[in-house]
């Protein structure tokens, strides 16, 4: 019941950012609850189509879209609020980069049982949406910035891979997942810790 509340949690949260990215554009309602559903839902949906668990799980679920409808009109209707509680909102998305991280990778795992899908498609899990919410709206996704996100989603499927594979306890594994993710992700965001942009360098010419 805990781990579903953390769920819904961080869809609310994802698709609350998705509509704040629309609303920035000028987009219409449905234009903004697209951008909010793809947010939201879009990392889990490419995850679950590659392996094989159809219909995927944000689509059939009725909770995950009452959440979305939700985030979308509190998005549209409180914008200041939503603009003054930018920093908890912060905090809540790096929590749901956590929980998707790391839930995602136990569940490809579980699957197929391949490590190196189950790293993939969990770090997809959790940046996927936000990719194609940047897409949409015309900016450069953030998991190709400076920004410690994609990196920090890497570290909680390792975490939770581990436990899956029985390297380590796995009553606790998922999280302790959760919480390094969340955790690298807000204090890089706290202490502006980004890593290292690759600058193109011209060759100097004669005088």
């Amino acid at each position: 019941m805990l781990l579903h509340s953390i769920d819904l949690i961080g869809t609310f949260v994802f698709a609350l950012s998705g509509t704040s990215a629309g609303i920035r554009r000028g987009f219409d309602f449905f234009g903004v609850f697209v951008v909010a559903m793809v947010t939201a839902s879009g990392g889990g949906i490419i995850r679950d189509l590659c392996i094989g668990a159809t219909p995927p799980a944000g689509l059939v679920n009725i909770e995950y879209i009452l959440a979305i409808i939700f985030a979308v009109i509190i998005g549209i209707y409180c914008q200041g609020l939503i603009i003054k509680m930018e920093k908890p909102t912060l905090w809540l998305d790096a929590l749901g980069l956590g929980f998707f991280a790391s839930f995602g990778a136990d569940k490809v795992y579980a699957f197929t049982q391949n490590i190196q899908i189950a790293i993939i498609l969990g770090c997809v899990s959790a940046v996927g949406g936000g990719c194609i919410r940047d897409i949409l709206t015309g900016r450069i996704p953030v998991i190709f910035s400076k920004e410690i996100y994609a990196s920090a989603a890497l570290m909680g499927a390792l975490i939770a891979l581990a436990g899956s594979t029985g390297l380590i306890n796995s009553t606790y594994s998922l999280w302790i997942a959760i919480a390094v993710c969340t955790f690298i992700r807000i204090i890089s965001m706290h202490f502006k810790i980004n890593l290292p942009a690759v600058t193109l360098k011209t060759p100097n010419r004669p005088k």
